[in-house]
């Protein structure tokens, strides 16, 4: 059993919401990312979402554009972040890592190349903002092929049509968007969520995840009523953007999400 799907079963079997952290590789800089994602595991992130730095993004907001364009000014590239990866894994070879962003950066290094290289690497997951499952019939068999799993996005606006072909093919689980727009915004509807959530339920058996907009204990713990767990990425961002040092950054995350943590488990 993969290390995602082990620590999911694990906090279902607890009767737990799942934390998950997004943050961008290399941002502000290279030497922070494997320091902070030790940080995020401190502070009570049960998987860690890592994103590839991209410079043409379709969902992001401003603070997560921004995160990406300070790594990619430091040459932060896709085997970059897969080298953060293995350095993490020199310390910690439990927590699922997932990588998050866009389909270009695979293609250029080549799907299969990826593939091998990611599992060598120690990565448990992947979510293609650009990729739809149309259009990953013959990626996503090669992920599989290396314990990868191809982790699909549902938006507010899928149909239910759509949202049942969907799920027929999710892997690990399945990401619900909380709100029509861009990561960063500043309020989700608590009961359109927890509607389309339950709907989205009765179609897979994997958890569901939702994430957008959520940005602190209070949201965490109402998005995860109906959820399995929680994605929170611009809050964290946003403390990486603000702060220069290795030390300062990983402290403030530290305490965030424990904040969230102790918010999500009262």
């Amino acid at each position: 059993m993969s290390r995602l799907h082990d620590r999911l079963d694990r906090l279902k079997s607890e009767n737990r919401k799942a934390l998950i952290t997004f943050i961008t590789a290399g941002d502000p800089n290279p030497e922070v990312t494997v320091a902070a994602l030790a940080g995020l595991v401190t502070g009570g992130a049960d998987v860690l979402e890592l994103g590839i730095p991209f410079s043409d993004p379709e969902a992001d907001g401003p603070a997560i554009q921004a995160s990406s364009e300070r790594a990619l000014a430091h040459r932060v590239t896709l085997p970059k972040v897969l080298e953060m990866v293995s350095a993490f894994r020199r310390h910690d070879d439990e927590t699922p890592i997932v990588l998050m962003g866009y389909l270009n950066p695979v293609l250029t290094m080549g799907v299969a190349t990826f593939a091998e290289l990611a599992q060598g690497a120690g990565v448990d997951g992947l979510i293609m903002v650009n990729l739809p499952p149309e259009e990953a019939e013959e990626i996503a068999p090669l992920l599989q092929a290396h314990d990868i799993d191809l982790i699909y996005l549902v938006a507010p606006t899928t149909t239910a049509v759509r949202v049942r072909f969907i799920a027929e093919r999710a892997q690990g689980f399945v990401y619900y968007v909380a709100l029509k727009g861009i990561t960063g915004a500043n309020h989700i509807e608590v009961e359109s969520v927890a509607d389309k959530v339950t709907a989205l339920k009765t179609t897979t058996d994997l958890p569901v995840m939702v994430g957008f907009g959520i940005k602190d204990g209070v949201s965490a713990k109402a998005a995860a009523r109906c959820a399995d767990g929680v994605v929170i990425g611009t809050v964290l961002v946003s403390i990486m953007g603000a702060n220069k040092t290795t030390d300062t950054i990983v402290e403030l995350l530290t305490e965030c999400v424990r904040t969230i943590r102790e918010a999500l488990d009262a």
